[in-house]
């Protein structure tokens, strides 16, 4: 009897927390799971990049991740970053969107790896750069709206170290306050905060400014897609 009851008690476990993970609440709104990457079917198919040939899946720390593996040859309009690879379909509204990530590049001041969203054209579309330093051009939230970007971060921390460890990263964007925060590994204080509404659906996706790593575990929760 008690073996029976210790399965049941498991298994009741087991089903909340995999309630938990398929849905997350923004600003009192329920948010469902919209999709999920861990990259282990080898495709790329719902993704597009900066510059294709600079991804790829591969092999790395007994899984299949999506690799950055080198710097892009693309050229944007304005000064924004290099590298990103988007999923295709639009996110409107509220999300959250996880990402493990790991930096594959030698250490220095501006090592870094981002996050994208409210991306609705190579001019125009919201970044998270985590770095290791903190100043006007890097671990910051920056926009780029037909300019070059521009950093809109209302509180920020000195730095984010990356290191040869994989690291969890966590945007929450309410579009009805415009507010956005960032969370690095801790997720229950963020690093970052932001306040604007100039994009309130766009493509999110991974990516640097122009340094390599390997992404995975994707998940994004959200109201819907708009397209």
């Amino acid at each position: 009897m008690r073996i029976f009851l210790s399965l049941i008690v498991f298994f009741a476990a087991v089903f909340f927390c995999g309630c938990l993970e398929e849905q997350q609440n923004v600003g009192g709104n329920e948010l469902g799971v919209l999709f999920k990457a861990d990259f282990e079917n080898d495709s790329l198919d719902g993704w597009q990049q900066s510059d294709p040939n600079a991804w790829k899946i591969e092999s790395s720390y007994n899984a299949r991740v999506l690799s950055l593996f080198q710097q892009s040859n693309y050229k944007p309009a304005v000064k924004s970053p290099f590298n990103y690879s988007l999923y295709k379909k639009d996110v409107d509204g509220n999300f959250i969107m996880t990402v493990k990530m790991l930096s594959t590049v030698e250490d220095y001041a501006h090592r870094d790896l981002c996050l994208f969203f409210g991306y609705q054209g190579p001019t125009k579309y919201y970044y998270v750069h985590m770095a290791n330093t903190s100043d006007p051009r890097a671990n910051s939230i920056f926009i780029v709206n037909g300019e070059p970007r521009v950093a809109i971060a209302t509180t920020t921390n000195a730095w984010n170290k990356w290191d040869e460890s994989w690291h969890n990263v966590k945007i929450v964007r309410n579009v009805e306050t415009g507010e956005i925060e960032v969370y690095f590994d801790d997720m229950d204080e963020p690093i970052m905060r932001a306040k604007d509404k100039t994009f309130l659906w766009g493509k999110v996706g991974v990516g640097s400014f122009d340094d390599r790593g390997h992404f995975d575990d994707i998940i994004v929760w959200g109201n819907g897609k708009k397209n």
